[in-house]
């Protein structure tokens, strides 16, 4: 039998990372580079739309760099992918051409994607690339990304990315061949075919990637990043890189999440999953209901404390008396302007300061409503 979400997905992002690329030594290893364009492009080929989310940039800089391991500073992380990223191109970009296939680079930032107008530069940059038939590789821009405007692994991107592109189905390859109830190493591990909502992973134990390897993502960030995607409406298939084949021709192999939610506006969705707040403010419980019950904007005259360094633009978490993060928005002024607003009224304000101040401190357009932590 076969999967029908599978099958009927016309545009695919496929994730892949960096243990799955990579030689016990940290570097490319040619073969499975291959072995999975091979794949990617029969599943092109047949007529889906592909876009591929690809590790492994740093890992590619290890050798060149004489380095043995992958850095745990950021500085010598940017190095390494910046010597790797275009090694990890380059034999993409000769792996597809053995099979017709042109491929595109794209490397993004959270800001690419939050910031206002940009996101939909990505969305026109991806919809050209997929009408002329390209296959884009994309990855995060880890030559300029600071601490504070990282995705942080690559699951969690490939979920926003194939949100990004309105695709039908997000494939996580990785080293094991699927979700397990427990360590796949343990005796008495069995496999989790489907995964239909959280009522499936009660009983799944799952553990974070170990600090020594060369990738950043365990079990855990493969399960967030289903979870965005599927909240989403979108399917997600967990499997091995030698399974990508089968994977993509719709065959019961690894694990089926299915969607559990509808499509959310996109912006929105990169905002709750793919930024920090910069800094927090404080509302009183009125401002509360009206963010939360009326879907309003955020007015200085609900906001009774800021904390934190932010400037016009940032995302800021904004947090109920109780302490409670209810809601994360950019924000529309500086965090050093916000204590002469706060608990006064646009109208007063413009009189008083000018018409530039008669504005929300958080447009609800700008605005997405965090769902409270289990």
């Amino acid at each position: 039998m076969t999967r029908d979400a599978v099958t009927g997905a016309r545009r695919v992002v496929v994730k892949v990372g960096s243990s799955s690329l990579t030689t016990a030594a940290g570097g490319i290893d040619p073969e499975r580079i291959s072995a999975l364009v091979d794949s990617l492009a029969g599943a092109h080929g047949a007529g889906s739309e592909i876009v591929l989310v690809s590790s492994g940039a740093i890992a590619a800089g290890l050798a060149p760099l004489g380095l043995d391991r992958r850095p745990q500073d950021l500085a010598r992380q940017q190095a390494a992918a910046s010597v790797g990223q275009g090694i990890l191109v380059h034999r993409y970009t000769e792996e597809f051409a053995r099979h017709g296939k042109v491929t595109g680079q794209i490397l993004l930032t959270v800001d690419d994607v939050t910031r206002r107008g940009h996101y939909r530069n990505a969305q026109r940059t991806f919809e050209t690339l997929l009408d002329m038939g390209v296959v884009p590789v994309v990855n995060e821009n880890d030559t300029v990304a600071t601490d504070e405007i990282r995705f942080g692994d690559n699951d969690r991107l490939a979920a926003l990315v194939a949100h990004l592109v309105q695709a039908d189905l997000l494939v996580l390859l990785s080293d094991v061949d699927g979700l397990y109830d427990g360590p796949p190493s343990k005796a008495g591990a069995r496999l989790v075919a489907e995964v239909h909502g959280e009522a499936d992973l009660e009983q799944v134990i799952v553990g974070k990637a170990g600090a020594a390897g060369v990738g950043t993502g365990g079990m855990q960030t493969k399960l967030e990043a289903a979870r965005i995607a599927t909240g989403a409406g979108i399917a997600v298939v967990l499997t091995s890189a030698p399974q990508a084949g089968p994977a993509l021709a719709g065959a019961e192999v690894g694990t089926l999440f299915h969607p559990t939610g509808a499509r959310r506006s996109t912006r929105m969705l990169w905002l709750a999953h793919a930024t920090s707040g910069r800094g927090t403010i404080t509302l009183d419980e009125g401002a509360v209901r009206a963010l939360t019950e009326r879907r309003a904007s955020l007015l200085p005259a609900g906001i009774t404390g800021v904390e934190g360094t932010f400037v016009d633009g940032d995302p800021v978490d904004l947090v109920a008396p109780d302490g409670t993060v209810v809601a994360r928005g950019l924000v529309n002024y500086d965090s050093a302007e916000i204590p002469a607003l706060m608990g006064r009224s646009t109208h007063d304000l413009s009189r008083e300061l000018g018409a530039h101040y008669e504005r929300e401190v958080v447009h609800r357009d700008d605005l997405t409503l965090l769902a409270p932590t289990p």
